[in-house]
């Protein structure tokens, strides 16, 4: 049997790097994309097998690590619950996984003004709400303004802020246009309109925007949205359902799926355990799973079922090392834990062909990555050691290193919900532990790190996670001291100039000018791995499903969410992944 696996890394490095979105001249520059077909079966996929004519009917079940806290997508952060929320309502844009070209969905096309401080949407006519209410101007705005502002009144927070930094409101042009408004460039405002992931939600009927946070998880069927499904039942912690939404027929143009879903409904159970998972596959109690345990992939080929993945756009898996807490505010410890472990062991004894060692902080497949294998990111114990010697860590009686009759301890923080990460975690660890680092770890399902998270500045020296956006505005996300700040830069992190790192990662958002962007991802990147090391990459984090052969069509979007409008089910007893 042939290797059955499928990926959409890019081999094409140029292919890798292109923009969004070409930059307009000094004048009003309007955009109309045509849409790009989204390639399925056979190797080289974002989607599983697409071969044969696609049947209507069937309930695909589905599972997942995690579970939906909520079903309201403005509040959902983890994986499952932007993948699910993802499916019940639409994006202004859709963003080719391949490429990075926003193009057409619910906004037939847009333009945007010289300062990138406005962008106007023009709206695709006859689009409703799965409630009946019109999709129009008037709820793209109510939509916005209660995503990025909040509304105190209702418990809904202001989750968009972060991506859209500098939101000043949102115009009814006229039915079907509006246009956006922001103090300051927003490049990256394209991306984001066409976001899946993280708190990421996309449009909810007027009708459910009046709910409170509290009544919108008391009772999903009221989370309306204009996807092509809507909630059927929604149980905390166990399974949410979703079923086919009557009368939809607005996907993206780029997936060339014409009318509503395939699949009657689809449910999704959360199911911790990867043995378990894997377990519930080979035995047909479901159709597929996400979530792949790294031991499980090569026996699940064997047995003939199919492994789909696509990298997760955005930054690698890192440690964010707390640059105001002891000793990670040494930055001779911070340069020492970037050496000091092997990623060639890592590649040989923890990831597998989905996975990969990191070479920068961001994925190869954002525009403006440079890889950094040959400065920091790259395994130099002798280096490591003599970095620590210098700045007068010495060597203790059982190996850890003393300063000022204070340990090198580093406290770590992490989630479990990739099955690479803890394994990871452990490997780094025993390497550090030889340059007399010793690394606590603490890897904590969701819940229990958004607690410890809370903490962090003061409780903890490293945060591993990632952050999941197809753009290289991420690193103005997550590290701008004015936005997410992992790093925790402030008045008392020694020797980091707190305004320098603003402005050179706010650079990124002043212009769509390729090459110009690139330059300031570089000096950004350059910035956050050698000149202040305030981060270490790790590994390149996957999405990845096995799936039973006559399941086709599941849909790996930009941000490695899932669509699952096209796909569908085929003959129960064709259990073998060969198209």
């Amino acid at each position: 049997m042939s290797d059955l696996r499928s990926s959409i890394e890019q081999s094409d490095s140029a292919q890798r790097r292109r923009w969004p979105w070409i930059a307009g001249a000094l004048a009003l520059v309007a955009i109309v994309v045509i849409g790009v077909v989204v390639a399925r079966g056979g190797s080289g996929d974002t989607a599983a097998g697409g071969d044969g004519t696609p049947v209507r009917g069937g309930t695909l079940n589905f599972s997942l690590i995690d579970y939906q806290r909520s079903p309201d997508p403005q509040w959902g952060t983890n994986y499952a619950e932007s993948l699910i929320a993802g499916n019940v309502t639409d994006k202004l844009l859709w963003q080719d996984p391949k490429t990075g070209d926003v193009t057409p969905w619910l906004a037939e096309s847009w333009t945007y003004n010289p300062a990138l401080t406005e962008f106007t949407f023009k709206l695709h006519k006859g689009v409703t709400f799965s409630d009946g209410l019109p999709f129009d101007a008037q709820a793209v705005k109510l939509n916005f303004d209660q995503y990025i502002k909040g509304d105190p009144a209702l418990g809904i927070t202001p989750n968009g802020a972060p991506l859209f930094p500098g939101y000043v409101g949102t115009d009814v042009i006229d039915d079907h246009t509006v246009r956006l408004r922001f103090e300051r460039p927003l490049a990256s405002a394209l991306q984001a309109v066409s976001f899946t992931a993280n708190a990421g939600p996309g449009f909810l009927s007027p009708n459910t925007l009046r709910l409170s946070a509290e009544q919108r998880s008391a009772d999903a069927t009221k989370v309306v949205g204009t996807g092509p499904f809507v909630y059927e039942s929604w149980k905390p912690q166990v399974e949410t359902v979703l079923a086919r939404r009557k009368g939809y027929d607005w996907a993206p143009p780029a997936l060339k799926h014409k009318g509503e879903a395939y699949l009657d409904r689809i449910v999704f159970r959360s199911i911790p355990e990867a043995s378990v998972r894997t377990g519930s596959l080979t035995s047909g109690a479901i159709d597929a799973t996400l979530d792949v345990g790294t031991t499980d992939e090569k026996a699940l080929i064997a047995q003939g079922y199919k492994i789909i993945y696509r990298p997760v756009s955005g930054t690698a898996i890192y440690f964010n090392f707390n640059s105001q807490l002891f000793p990670t505010n040494d930055i001779a410890v911070r340069k020492a834990i970037q050496l000091g472990w092997n990623r060639d062991s890592l590649t040989k004894t923890v990831l597998t062909p989905s996975y990969s060692v990191a070479s920068s902080v961001l994925q190869p497949s954002v525009p403006g990555y440079a890889d950094y294998r040959g400065s920091v990111v790259r395994f130099d114990r002798d280096k490591a050691a003599q970095i620590l010697d210098a700045a007068g860590w010495k060597p203790g009686p059982d190996g850890i290193r003393v300063k000022g009759g204070k340990r090198l301890e580093v406290k770590l923080l992490g989630i479990n919900n990739l099955v690479v990460n803890t394994p990871a975690y452990e490997s780094i660890q025993q390497d550090l532990k030889k340059i007399g680092v010793d690394l606590k770890l603490t890897v904590v399902p969701i819940p229990d790190y958004t607690a410890q998270q809370a903490k962090a500045k003061t409780d903890w020296n490293v945060v591993a996670a990632n952050r999941s956006r197809n753009d290289p505005a991420v690193l103005n996300l997550q590290y701008s001291p004015e936005l997410g700040n992992g790093a925790y830069i402030g008045p008392e992190s020694p020797g980091i100039d707190q305004a320098e790192v603003t402005k050179v990662l706010g650079q990124i958002e002043t212009t769509l000018d390729p090459a110009q962007r690139a330059q300031y991802t570089k000096a950004a990147q350059d910035l956050l791995l050698e000149k202040y090391a305030l981060v270490n990459p790790v590994y390149n984090p996957s999405q990845v499903i096995a799936h039973a052969g006559y399941i086709h069509g599941i849909v790996f979007d930009a941000q490695s969410r899932n669509s699952f409008v096209a796909a569908w089910k085929g003959a129960a007893d064709d259990n073998r992944a060969d198209g």
